[in-house]
């Protein structure tokens, strides 16, 4: 017979190279419905050389990736042992890891989420399910996003749940399917001009604000191919690098000019998306980019019948790190975790790869 309550680590390393996220989770199942709490949550910053070598590894070749990926997952079972020392957490069901993603090329058949090689359950003594995506790019599938699941079982009550970290991506329910999609990128490019400026970040989007917009740049980014396709679809660095980047770079303006244009582009894409359903509707905004108060502010106003929420610090921040510890356990039940009416794949499946120590 299978459990209803899970003590469980989610562990996340997104794009915007925050760092990595680990959150322990108390998961319960009553029925078809599952209860979650989040208990002791952080993030570890990187280091700015792993900044670095991270940022410049879709670069790298065959052999600089497979050392990159055993530094890596030596690195996360450093920084998961340390977390799990420092919050006495223990007798926990498993560890559940997304890695870090350093390609995705689902077209192609290639996606590569490093730290998730099987040393990973040895180093750190415990249970780990991780490596989530590549049975689904194998199976046809864009191997993302791999959230929605979550949101369907853990956040029924909103009719959108999108998503503000280094790529934006949204799900919802259509015709019985969950839908999910990405749909332009946020935090990779308004990082990168923040950084120019000497900062981390654009807090609150106040660089942003103090812009004037470069109309021709935002007309091009506004027409780009990518916002025609119809999903499945999803995006990786490579199309920030090989297309957002270089079109930015042709255009002059001020730092603060291209953060404005950019911002205004983001709420744009995500206003054109929403835009498509009933009257009266619900949104969950998690993620980073939730604290940007000038794109939260022009999105509010282009939607304005869209009731917006922003929850509490812990579900911001840790919201993906909270669904991957639901996709692992969801794993160890054999149950569904990735959803084909997403992802594009062949069917719905259980994805990842269960190491034991």
């Amino acid at each position: 017979m299978l459990k209803e309550n899970y003590n469980v680590v989610g562990v996340m390393s997104g794009t915007s190279l925050d760092g990595v996220d680990l959150a322990h989770i108390l998961l319960k199942k009553n029925n078809q419905n599952w209860a979650f709490e989040i208990k002791e949550a952080v993030t570890v910053p990187y280091s700015p050389e792993w900044i670095q070598r991270l940022k410049h590894a879709v670069d790298f070749d065959p052999e600089e990736l497979i050392k990159l990926n055993s530094d890596y997952t030596l690195l996360l079972s450093g920084i998961i042992k340390e977390y799990l020392k420092k919050y006495s957490i223990n007798r926990i069901d498993a560890i559940c890891s997304h890695g870090h993603t350093i390609l995705h090329r689902p077209k192609e058949g290639i996606t590569l989420q490093i730290g998730n090689l099987p040393e990973i359950a040895t180093l750190t003594g415990e249970t780990i399910v991780c490596d989530f995506r590549v049975q689904d790019v194998e199976l046809g599938g864009q191997g993302a996003p791999l959230v929605p699941i979550g949101d369907r079982l853990l956040f029924s009550e909103y009719t959108y749940c999108l998503n503000l970290g280094g790529f934006s991506n949204i799900s919802f329910e259509e015709k019985g399917n969950r839908l999910a999609f990405d749909i332009c990128p946020v935090n990779t490019v308004l990082n990168h001009y923040a950084n120019k400026l000497g900062l981390e970040y654009d807090a609150g989007g106040n660089q942003a604000a103090k812009g004037t917009m470069i109309w021709e740049l935002y007309n091009e980014l506004e027409n780009l191919e990518f916002y025609t396709l119809h999903h499945p679809k999803s995006l990786g660095f490579e199309f920030v690098k090989e297309v957002i980047l270089p079109l930015m770079e042709e255009h002059e303006g001020t730092l603060e000019d291209k953060l404005r244009t950019f911002s205004e582009h983001i709420a744009s894409r995500l206003a054109e998306t929403i835009n498509q359903k009933e009257a009266k509707q619900s949104m969950l905004i998690t993620g980073g980019g939730a604290y940007n108060t000038f794109v939260i502010n022009r999105l509010k106003e282009l939607l304005p019948n869209t009731s917006i929420t922003i929850p509490d610090d812990k579900t911001i921040q840790f919201k993906e790190a909270l669904i991957f510890a639901l996709l692992g356990i969801l794993r160890l039940r054999s149950e569904v975790n990735t959803l084909s009416s997403v992802t594009g794949a062949r069917s719905d499946h259980s994805a990842g790869k269960i190491y034991h120590p």
